[in-house]
C-alpha cells in the first residue's frame, strides 16, 4: 500500500514534482509530464514515450540522453490525455520530427493517435511505433495486439540511441519498430498492488501461488500455479520467449525486472538463473539490466525481457545512456539549460484549449438546452459517484480497477468545466468545453470515449432555433458513431457499446413511432440495463480484459454498466424536471 501521500488525488503530480525537483539539472515539469532540462539540438528527433503513472522509472525516469526527449505522464494507470501530449510535444520538439513509442493500450493509442493527427494538422512529421512485447497478453498470430510491460525500456533504448546520433525520423522509427519486433517478455505476480489512497489490493494470488502473465495496469495473471524455486522459475520465464526466438537468434539483451515488491538480492538470485538458463540454451548475454525498470506500485512480481539483437541493434543498445534511472557508458556532460518550472499539481491541470475563441452567438433554444446539459450532467455525477466502488470492483475482475475512480473524475471535471462556462454560450460550446475537460482529467480509454461522445453531441445539435426528440435522437447516433470508430469495438466485443448501441437504438425507434422524448429515454434506458447485463456471458474482445477472457465470464462489462448508470440518472432527472415544471 501507498503509506507516503498528501492528497491520493494529487498523488501523480505530486510525484512529478519532487521527480523533477530531485533531477533538476536533467528534468524540467511541464504541464503533461517532463522534458530534459537542456533542449535537444536543433534539427534532432524528438522520441516521446508516456503511458499512466505508477511504474516509475516508467516513464519520467527515461528522460535523458540516449533516451527520451520527454515523458507524457497520466493518472495512476491511466493514459494520459491528447492535450497532455501535445504540450510536452511542443516542449520537446527541436524540428526534426516527433516519435511517440509507447506500449499498446486502448486508452494510450486513443490518446496519443489524435496527439499525433493533430501535431500533422500543425505541419510537423509525426510518427508512432506502438510496442508489443507481453507474450502472454495475444498468442504469436496475434503479435501486434500484444501490450507493452518491460520491453518498452529496450524500445526507449534503442529508438533514443538512433535520434541522439543524429538519424533521420525514417530512420529513427524504422529501428524502434525493429527492436519492437525482436523484443519478448513475460511476468509473473507473487501479489497484486493498491493504488494510493486504497487500503487493498487490486487483486489477490492465493497463498502459496503465482500468477503468470500479469499486466503492469495491476491486471492479474491469466493462470494461477504453485510457486517454484528460482532455477525452475527461470525457466518458466524463458519458456515462451525461447519458443519465438528468431532463427538469427544468438545474442540477446536481457531484463530481469521487479514489479515493486521484489527487491534487488530476490532479484539477483534470480537474474543468475536466468544467465544460466539462456547459456545453456545457447544464448549470448549482452550488456544486461538486473532491477526495477518498469514497475506496478508495489506489486510483488517479476518480469523477464529479451531483445534478440543483430548488429545494428547491439550498436545501439550498448550506446551511451544517461536518465535518472539508467546510466550506461559515458555521455558528454552539458550544462542545463533551465526551463520554467509548472507550478505544483499543473500535470493535471488546466483543460485543453479547444472552445477558448469566442462562441458564435447561441439561440435561445440552445441557450436552454445548454442549462438542460448541466444539470443532466451534475445527475450522471452524483450516479457514477455512488456506484464508483463497484464500477471498481467490476473493473479489477479482469483489469486495473480505476473505472469508478476515472469515471468520477472525468464527470466532476466535465460538471465544473459545464458549471464556470458562460451562461450565454450554448450546447454546442458547453459539451464541446465539458468532453474536452472529461478527456483531459479522466484520460484512459473511457476519458477519451466520453469526452470525445459529449463533444459529438453538442456538435449534432449546434445552434438551432428548436430542438426536436429526433434531433435528440440524431445526436446520440452521432455520439455512438464516434465511439465506435474511435474505439474499433462492435457490440459484442464486451465494451461500453454493448449499452451504447441499443439505448441508439432504441431512441431512435421510439421518437420515430412518435414517442415524446421522456418516454423514449426511458425506453432507451432500459435497453442500455438489458444490454449491460448482456456482457455477464460475454467473452471480450477488446482492450486490458482480453488476455483475461476466462476471469471476465460471468461479470458485466464496467464501461457497459457505467453507461447504463448514466442512461438511467438521466431518465430519472427528465421525469424530475417534468415533475417540476
Amino acid at each position: 500500500m501507498t503509506r507516503v501521500l498528501g492528497d491520493a488525488d494529487a498523488f501523480v503530480p505530486d510525484a512529478l514534482r519532487g521527480f523533477a525537483r530531485a533531477h533538476e539539472d536533467e528534468i524540467s515539469l511541464v504541464d503533461g509530464g517532463v522534458v530534459r532540462a537542456n533542449p535537444l539540438e536543433p534539427g534532432k528527433v524528438a522520441v516521446l514515450i508516456g503511458g499512466g503513472s505508477g511504474h516509475y522509472p516508467a516513464f519520467a525516469g527515461y528522460v535523458g540522453s540516449g533516451l527520451a526527449a520527454g515523458a507524457v505522464c497520466g493518472n495512476i494507470f491511466t493514459s494520459p490525455s491528447t492535450a497532455q501530449a501535445l504540450r510536452v510535444a511542443h516542449a520537446a520538439d527541436a524540428g526534426g520530427g516527433i516519435l511517440f513509442t509507447y506500449g499498446r493500450y486502448a486508452g494510450d493509442v486513443i490518446h496519443f493517435g489524435e496527439a499525433e493527427r493533430r501535431l500533422r494538422d500543425e505541419g510537423n512529421d509525426a510518427r508512432t511505433v506502438l510496442i508489443t512485447d507481453d507474450v502472454a497478453s495475444a498468442p504469436v498470430e496475434a503479435a501486434d495486439e500484444r501490450r507493452g510491460i518491460a520491453g518498452i525500456v529496450c524500445v526507449f533504448h534503442i529508438a533514443g540511441a538512433a535520434a541522439e546520433r543524429g538519424d533521420p525520423l525514417d530512420e529513427v522509427e524504422r529501428l524502434a519498430a525493429r527492436a519492437n519486433s525482436r523484443t519478448r517478455s513475460h511476468g509473473v505476480a507473487f501479489a497484486g498492488c493498491t493504488l494510493p489512497g486504497a487500503d487493498h489490493a487490486l487483486f489477490e494470488v492465493p497463498a502459496g501461488q503465482m500468477s503468470i502473465g500479469l499486466g503492469i495496469h495491476g491486471e492479474p495473471g491469466v493462470r494461477d500455479v504453485p510457486l517454484q524455486p528460482a532455477a525452475e522459475l527461470a525457466v518458466t520465464l524463458a519458456a515462451p520467449l525461447l519458443e519465438e526466438r528468431p532463427h538469427d537468434g544468438r545474442r540477446a539483451a536481457v531484463i530481469v525486472n521487479g514489479l515493486g515488491s521484489v527487491k534487488y538480492e530476490e532479484l539477483f538470485v534470480l537474474f543468475g538463473y536466468v544467465v544460466d538458463h539462456l547459456e545453456a540454451q545457447g544464448v549470448e548475454v549482452v550488456e544486461p539490466l538486473c532491477g526495477e525498470f518498469v514497475t506496478s506500485l508495489d506489486m510483488a512480481g517479476v518480469s523477464l525481457t529479451l531483445l534478440w539483437l543483430d548488429d545494428e541493434l547491439e550498436e545501439l543498445w550498448r550506446a551511451p545512456a544517461s536518465a535518472p534511472a539508467l546510466r550506461k557508458g559515458r555521455v558528454s556532460a552539458e550544462a542545463p539549460t533551465v526551463r520554467p518550472t509548472a507550478p505544483r499539481g499543473s500535470a493535471a491541470a488546466e483543460p485543453a484549449p479547444a472552445g477558448a475563441a469566442p462562441a458564435p452567438p447561441a439561440t435561445p433554444a440552445s441557450r436552454r438546452a445548454a442549462e438542460i446539459a448541466r444539470r443532466m450532467l451534475v445527475s450522471a455525477r452524483d450516479a457514477i459517484a455512488a456506484e464508483a466502488d463497484r464500477l471498481g470492483e467490476l473493473d479489477a475482475i479482469a483489469g486495473d480497477g480505476d473505472h469508478g475512480i476515472g469515471m468520477t473524475r472525468g464527470l466532476t471535471a466535465a460538471v465544473e468545466a459545464a458549471e464556470s462556462a458562460d451562461a450565454a454560450i450554448g450546447v454546442r460550446e458547453l459539451l464541446q468545453r465539458a468532453g474536452d475537460a472529461w478527456s483531459e482529467t479522466a484520460g484512459g480509454t473511457s476519458g477519451a470515449l466520453w469526452g470525445a461522445a459529449l463533444a459529438e453531441v453538442g456538435l449534432s445539435l449546434g445552434s438551432p432555433e428548436d430542438f426536436t426528440a429526433a434531433d435528440v435522437a440524431t445526436a446520440v447516433a452521432a455520439a455512438h458513431a464516434r465511439v465506435a470508430a474511435l474505439g474499433g469495438a462492435e457490440p459484442g466485443d464486451k465494451t461500453m457499446l454493448d449499452a451504447m448501441a441499443p439505448f441508439d437504438e432504441t431512441l431512435t425507434e421510439r421518437v420515430h413511432a412518435g414517442s415524446g422524448i421522456a418516454d423514449a429515454l426511458a425506453a432507451a434506458a432500459t435497453a442500455a440495463r438489458a444490454g449491460a447485463e448482456a456482457t455477464s456471458a460475454m467473452s471480450p474482445r477488446r482492450g486490458r480484459a482480453r488476455p483475461l477472457a476466462e476471469r471476465s465470464i460471468g461479470h458485466p462489462d464496467p464501461g457497459a454498466v457505467s453507461f447504463s448508470i448514466i442512461a438511467a440518472a438521466l431518465v430519472g432527472w427528465v421525469a424530475d424536471f417534468k415533475g417540476s415544471e
